[in-house]
């Protein structure tokens, strides 16, 4: 996925915002507010767990897009733009895990 694939999502996700919840998979699930999301985003997170165990990469990409797709609408659900993830991914390039993680230890 690139970058403009990435942001032409997002433009779409955004656009449902204002749609009515009963015109897209997206605005109903704007509609239904933030804690339907979260348990959308739980739940593909444990379709990509039983994936990786199964072992199939056909699975694991099907069940990785939709975590994608649903933390976007996350995203887009919060006001954020997935250039912020993107930003903070690439301040870590370069950066140890260690290093990283004791960072956030001393926020």
């Amino acid at each position: 996925m690139t970058q403009n694939t990435l942001s032409e999502l997002a433009a779409v996700l955004e656009s449902r915002k204002s749609a009515a919840a009963d015109s897209s998979y997206v605005a109903k699930l704007y509609s239904k507010g933030t804690d339907a999301i979260l348990k959308k985003v739980g739940e593909e997170a444990t379709e990509v767990v039983m994936a990786a165990k199964d072992g199939v990469p056909e699975k694991i990409v099907y069940e990785v897009a939709d975590l994608w797709f649903h933390t976007m609408v996350l995203l887009a659900e919060q006001g954020l733009h997935p250039d912020a993830v993107l930003e903070e991914l690439q301040r870590r390039v370069g950066t140890s895990g260690l290093v990283e993680k004791a960072s956030r230890k001393k926020d």
